[in-house]
């Protein structure tokens, strides 16, 4: 059976649950909102959203921005849940390290591989 569409009002943008885990994005595609607005705030140019994302259209890229300023609360939210999750996985790295003599560990156990690494990069900005 397939998953039905939310209808939220923008065009371009969708959100249908079990997709990107029901929040906001382009439809049609995986790309949420988060991920346009995120290089917005990094400073990309729309033709620097395309590079990243060559299947986006400018309207695409516009109408995920506006559906941002219109619903700052709800896509913030979700930069703070990944800037969390980076912390955390960060940290508990770290500790991983440190347990291992300043080295990850050369057969870690299921646990410490469970541990997720820590990305070269983050969401902080």
């Amino acid at each position: 059976m397939a998953t039905a569409k939310v209808t939220i009002g923008y065009p371009h943008v969708a959100k249908t649950p079990g997709v990107c885990g029901g929040r906001a994005r382009v439809e049609s595609t995986r790309i949420r909102v988060y991920n346009v607005v995120f290089l917005h705030k990094d400073g990309a140019s729309d033709e620097k959203i395309r590079e990243a994302y060559p299947d986006l259209t400018p309207a695409q890229i516009h109408a995920a921005l506006a559906y941002y300023y219109d619903n700052r609360e709800e896509i913030d939210a979700e930069f703070g849940e990944d800037e969390h999750f980076f912390s955390e996985a960060e940290r508990n790295w770290d500790e991983l390290v440190v347990r291992n003599g300043g080295h990850p560990p050369s057969n870690p156990t299921p646990e410490e591989r469970a541990i997720p690494r820590p990305f070269p990069w983050s969401p902080k900005k």
